[in-house]
């Protein structure tokens, strides 16, 4: 795995790279002051996982998160940042980012976090989750909200791990085999049975019926042929 550390810190980013280190000492890390420069490294697209913080020199924040989603395309970016404010979480989000880790999470569950994430699963802080701006929309008399994975076909599963990953509706059909347009389809049908209308509420409510825990790998495409640096 190919992970990219983009915050202005150096020590927290030599922290950073020493905890995925230790989960998997092959990892390759790589790290950037700022998203320009990031976006000067060679092999983008064989970066895997990208972990961003908001306050950044240049681009900064969701201006930030567009561009390393945009210039990155296969990988997925979780934020790291100072700023857990719920609001800030549901805007990246919602944005495509696909978990958020808050800078003052203590050790332990700082690693089970990038454990989390580098398995392809998706974390959001419990504040987040307790603190919605508001619950889901009731069923219907005649409807009974779905519990579990087998509520959803095997291809609506995919496609909504697949989102929960932050990636673009393109990039999901291309890594399923299916046409975009199916993808949209699919999502819809999602969105209908989770009672949700965005992405940031169907992550919200994945965590809430357990669909994709925080710490359930997502299955990753077939791996790309790697490169020397």
């Amino acid at each position: 795995m190919r992970v990219l550390i983009i915050d202005d810190h150096p020590l927290f980013r030599e922290g950073l790279k020493s905890l995925l280190l230790t989960l998997d000492p092959t990892t390759q890390v790589l790290q950037s002051a700022r998203v320009l420069d990031a976006c000067a490294l060679p092999d983008a697209q064989d970066i895997d996982l990208i972990l961003l913080d908001l306050n950044l020199p240049g681009p900064s924040r969701l201006e930030a998160l567009a561009t390393v989603r945009q210039h990155f395309e296969d990988a997925s970016v979780v934020i790291v940042s100072a700023d857990d404010d719920p609001a800030t979480i549901e805007a990246c989000i919602q944005a495509g980012a696909a978990g958020f880790i808050p800078k003052d999470t203590d050790p332990a569950a700082t690693v089970q976090a990038l454990r989390c994430v580098t398995g392809q699963g998706i974390y959001l802080p419990p504040q987040a989750l307790a603190t919605r701006h508001a619950p889901p929309p009731a069923a219907l008399p005649h409807q009974r909200p779905p519990a579990a994975a087998d509520a959803f076909s095997e291809r609506q599963m995919a496609v909504l791990r697949s989102l929960l990953q932050g990636k673009s509706n393109k990039l999901i059909a291309r890594d399923i085999g299916i046409a975009e347009g199916t993808v949209k389809a699919h999502l819809w049908a999602v969105y209908q049975r989770l009672g949700v209308s965005n992405r940031a509420q169907a992550m919200y409510r994945a965590h809430e019926l357990g669909l994709v825990g925080q710490g359930e790998a997502v299955p990753r495409p077939a791996p790309r042929k790697k490169r020397e640096w």
